[in-house]
């Protein structure tokens, strides 16, 4: 067991620190944006990418998860590869036509009649991000995390660098040196729409690195494997769907639920999706922990120790989680600074995000059950209630008051999902979680919270310095606590 866990921790570092780069390079472009651009040109940004995050999961419909399930089985790895690829590249070029043929009246469905060419734009970066989906997922089971966080990051730096030469240099150049050949590149009334160019340019460069990958094999469909990889993804689609609900309808329901004009309304949408970046350190850290995890799951299942092995890495996993939580929030005085001062009226949701998102990461953990057993349907029922939960609140809390509502939303909706796949968890795959030990976490946790209450009322300097010591004494209490319960498993061993 000792063996498997270091693998996964390996991985996980990999995968982790590649990705946690490549997101705090995303994240440093959140100041620019906010700096640049006024909230309701960013309200725009965070709309369109809510978007994104929907037609992404149908674009790509499961196919992920469906390929790791089946390489492994009878069917083969070229053979699950080329059916998932081939399947991708039918359904991405499709959709690609589609939107080309309708971009003018989808913009005017979403009141952005004067810009179909955002629409257009999206639709390339939706094709180039799903189809290069299988090629990704084929690099972490095979083990090639070098590979896959060099040409996740290659994307990302180009994206990065992207955004600084359109949204800083040129607008400086166009002001110093009007007769720069650098400005045929530009035009200054494109505004926001640069940085969805650089996604476009920079998901297109990804595409290309990945090219060896796709040619390795032949694109060809086995009717017979797409047919069940489908019936296995199907209930994850709808799970993935409902999930993108829970994580980001508020954004679009904001713009419609919301009273006032235009210009109020897609400031306070900006202002959230700002905020909402705040807790990027929470997001990362369940990402990276999924990327290593899920292929780890699965390659683990058959070990006769791997529920107790699942249940160690749940705890070690709400360690970290809670760590994150008391970090951001300890210092949020100077994480605000990450967000442009007129984004700050939204600081006080940050805390009810962060939960929020741990909740989630449990819930990811506790999934464990349903995909080792082939009952991905109970992830979709999950996220199909956690669905309702989040349209209802958001319905309910937005015109009272405002974002607010939908960080309260969020909260209860994935303490729900958590809850329920425990529940429904212990009966088809009982798994020893450590219960007693997390709940004290936690309520450690939140006592350490409640006590930065008292610091906030003091000086800066002083406040910062008591809530490192309060940070201080939870990780070393947990280091204590865990190493003795290792020395004593090592005894009876």
């Amino acid at each position: 067991m000792a063996n498997t866990v270091k693998k996964l921790v390996g991985q996980t570092a990999i995968y982790g620190l590649s990705s946690m780069f490549g997101r705090l390079l995303n994240y440093f472009l959140v100041p620019l944006y906010t700096n640049v651009f006024l909230p309701q040109e960013y309200g725009i940004v965070t709309e369109f990418y809510a978007y994104v995050t929907f037609l992404i999961i149908v674009l790509t419909y499961g196919m992920e998860t469906g390929f790791f399930r089946f390489s492994q089985s009878e069917h083969g790895y070229k053979k699950t590869y080329s059916t998932a690829l081939s399947s991708l590249f039918i359904t991405s070029a499709s959709f690609l036509l589609l939107v080309n043929l309708f971009a003018q009246p989808i913009a005017n469905t979403i009141n952005y009649t004067l810009h179909p060419e955002w629409v257009r734009w999206f639709a390339l970066i939706l094709a180039f991000d799903a189809f290069s989906a299988i090629p990704f997922a084929k690099l972490r089971m095979q083990n090639k995390a070098k590979r896959f966080a060099a040409i996740k990051l290659a994307g990302i730096v180009m994206n990065v660098v992207l955004n600084v030469f359109f949204i800083i240099i040129c607008p400086r150049i166009a002001q110093t040196n009007p007769d720069s050949p650098l400005l045929l590149f530009y035009s200054w009334h494109i505004g926001i729409g640069y940085i969805f160019i650089s996604n476009l340019i920079s998901s297109s460069f990804t595409l290309l690195l990945l090219l060896p990958d796709i040619f390795e094999v032949e694109l060809k469909i086995s009717r017979v494997l797409l047919k069940k990889m489908l019936w296995y993804s199907f209930p994850l689609l709808i799970g993935g769907l409902a999930g993108m609900i829970n994580e980001t309808i508020d954004r679009i329901l904001l713009k419609y639920l919301l009273p006032g004009s235009d210009a109020f309304v897609m400031a306070q949408v900006g202002i959230y999706g700002a905020n909402y970046k705040l807790a990027i350190l929470m997001t990362l850290f369940i990402q990276m922990f999924r990327y290593a995890a899920e292929p780890f799951f699965f390659s683990s299942a058959k070990d006769k120790n791997s529920n107790k092995l699942f249940a160690n890495v749940m705890t070690w996993f709400i360690i970290f989680g809670l760590l994150i939580f008391l970090g951001i929030t300890g210092y949020l005085d100077i994480v605000k600074f990450f967000i442009g001062e007129n984004y700050h009226d939204g600081l006080n949701i940050v805390p009810i995000l962060l939960i929020a998102n741990l909740f989630l990461g449990i819930y990811f953990n506790l999934s464990v059950w349903y995909k080792l057993n082939d009952k991905t349907r109970f992830g979709a029922y999950f996220a199909i209630i956690g669905a309702v939960i989040t349209i209802i609140l958001n319905v309910v809390l937005i015109p009272v008051i405002g974002y607010t509502g939908s960080a309260i939303a969020t909260l209860v909706c994935y303490f729900t999902m958590m809850l329920i796949s425990y529940f429904i968890g212990k009966k088809h795959h009982p798994i020893p979680y450590q219960l007693k030990k997390i709940a004290v976490y936690f309520i450690f946790a939140g006592v350490i919270f409640a006590l930065y209450q008292y610091t906030n009322t003091l000086s800066q300097t002083l406040e910062l310095l008591l809530n490192t010591a309060l940070i201080a004494a939870f990780t070393g209490i947990a280091i204590w606590k865990e190493r003795l319960i290792l020395q004593i498993r090592k005894k009876s061993t």
